[in-house]
């Protein structure tokens, strides 16, 4: 007859020594476990996972007022809107508003209310006016 021996190379963790003022053996012996202990790197990363949402608010907030910039009527502010259409530009726009005025001065009011990077605008575009002085 032959045998074969299987491992699994599971290995029972070792046992404590034994406090020796106790001497009942029939008391299983307890695992003492150990804190977990974070490094430096490991404390800024969940401090900055943490304020990852804090981070993200405060964008939302930042970059989201621009727009609400010209549908808010605050402090007795009232705009009239305007739909750009085809071959409309703001030079044509702010002669329409105040033809007497300076046009330049009319431009750059508008694109300051609307948040506008250029003078460049698109068919369809909504934009808020300056009602004329």
């Amino acid at each position: 007859m032959s045998a074969a021996i299987a491992t699994t190379g599971f290995q029972p963790s070792r046992a404590l020594p034994r406090d020796p003022a106790r001497s009942n053996d029939s008391t299983p012996s307890t695992v003492v476990r150990t804190r977990l202990r974070l490094t430096r790197r490991g404390r800024v990363v969940f401090t900055g996972l943490a304020a990852l949402p804090l981070v993200i608010w405060a964008f939302v907030v930042v970059l989201g007022a621009g727009a609400a910039a010209a549908d808010v009527d605050s402090a007795g502010a009232v705009f009239e809107y305007v739909t750009v259409g085809q071959g409309d530009s703001l030079w044509a726009i702010a002669e329409s508003i105040d033809p007497s005025g300076d046009v330049r001065e009319v431009i750059d009011e508008i694109i300051r209310l609307n948040g506008l990077d250029d003078a460049v605008v698109e068919p369809g575009q909504r934009l808020a006016l300056p009602l004329a002085q």
